[in-house]
């Protein structure tokens, strides 16, 4: 993810901690056992609505978090819930259709979108359907290669049981309304987010940027000016969010868990670029990823590894949050070159947290302690012999 792109994942961590917030002043009641599904209409800006889902947590005063059908979160304070109705139980676990889950995103989305369905992947759009069936080519691709590589290292990567949302808008312009609320001024010069609250990745059609201006063909040709050197920041911005989806959905991280930035960020930028020349797309797996080393190298300084480790406050400063992602790329690729087993302990004891919850840089720190044996600090010498080491690919 480009430098000035960064920002748009901590906004949207942001927005979802906003609800962390709101919903821990609540004073939370959180069921030991699954607390059923609810249908609740609420009054919102634009008027009633009603939400359909399953209760992940319940307040003592009546406010809600819901998770819909489609893995969207939704947060409901109290005095906003017009009437609430328990829902019965499906009569089968299997979840909705990619396609039932499609339609119902279609009817959300401006008018002249179009849904297409693959494998892992409900893509609802309004551009072309040839860039569509590209961009799901690429998170196929990725899909297939980042669990082959997580279950080789022994972590348990699952299969979505849900289908994985992504929308794509036909051109920027009408992208940066719709992330607007998400993003604010970012908008429009952020190529993608994943979302937390929605579960779903958000873009455009790339062959429109303005960074590739000039470069654009017609039919085919022109898909094929996204394996230039001008397009590589906005692909690998595009592939790190659908990365955090996979993420967040195969078992790695939970949705509004206390999940540290460099882990999420560090896996991510370690996915973020592929190969598109390639049959497989990901051939790299562990290669160096030369832009985050080349900005690791510049601005790097004693003492990172155990301070991103402990606290997110570098990723969430225009100052030091390009740098940030830089060290959390160095320490991830670290860790999983040099401490595979441990890394993949760190992992399962994270993926294991509940939502809502909040860990202290104590927490944080004994965690750490745990997965690899030693104190973050005494990583340090080795992780710095190892750094010298690495050659841009």
């Amino acid at each position: 993810m480009a430098g000035r792109g960064q920002t748009a994942w901590i906004r949207c961590v942001r927005r979802a901690m906003l609800a962390v917030v709101a919903i821990a002043s609540m004073a939370i009641a959180i069921a030991a056992e699954p607390a059923g599904r609810a249908r609740v209409t609420v009054r919102s800006p634009a008027g009633e609505r009603t939400i359909e889902g399953r209760i992940v947590v319940e307040a003592v005063d009546g406010g809600l978090l819901l998770e819909s059908a489609d893995a969207r979160l939704d947060l409901v304070q109290p005095a906003d819930i017009v009437s609430r109705e328990a829902l019965p139980e499906p009569a089968t676990n299997e979840p909705e259709s990619a396609e039932v889950v499609g339609r119902k995103i279609l009817a959300e989305l401006p008018e002249g979108f179009d849904l297409l369905v693959t494998r892992h992947y409900c893509i609802c759009h309004d551009t072309s359907r040839a860039y569509a069936k590209w961009c799901a080519a690429v998170f196929e691709r990725l899909h297939d290669a980042f669990g082959n590589y997580w279950r080789k290292a022994g972590f348990e990567f699952v299969d979505a049981t849900r289908p994985l949302v992504v929308v794509i808008f036909a051109d920027q312009k009408r992208y940066a309304a719709y992330a607007a609320d998400a993003l604010g001024p970012a908008a429009d010069r952020v190529a993608g987010y994943y979302d937390l609250m929605s579960n779903r990745v958000i873009t455009y059609d790339l062959t429109g940027s303005d960074v590739l201006r000039g470069e654009r063909g017609a039919g085919s040709a022109k898909l094929g000016i996204l394996a230039s050197p001008a397009a590589s920041g906005l692909v690998a911005t595009l592939v790190h969010e659908a990365t955090h989806q996979m993420a967040f959905n195969g078992g790695m991280h939970r949705r509004l868990a206390p999940v540290p930035l460099w882990l999420s960020e560090g896996i991510a930028t370690c996915f973020e670029t592929p190969d598109l020349t390639s049959t497989h797309g990901w051939s790299g797996i562990g290669a160096v990823n030369r832009p985050r080393m080349e900005q690791w190298q510049e601005g790097h300084r004693p003492g990172t590894p155990a301070a991103i480790v402990l606290d997110d406050a570098a990723f969430r400063e225009a100052a030091s949050g390009v740098q940030a992602y830089a060290d959390a790329w160095a320490l991830t690729h670290f860790l999983m070159q040099t401490r595979r087993r441990e890394f993949v302990a760190y992992l399962r004891l994270l993926a294991a947290k509940p939502p809502l919850a909040d860990d202290s840089p104590e927490q944080r720190r004994d965690d750490f302690r745990r997965a690899f044996g030693s104190e973050p600090e005494a990583i340090e010498p080795a992780f710095l012999r190892f750094m010298a080491r690495q050659q841009p690919r």
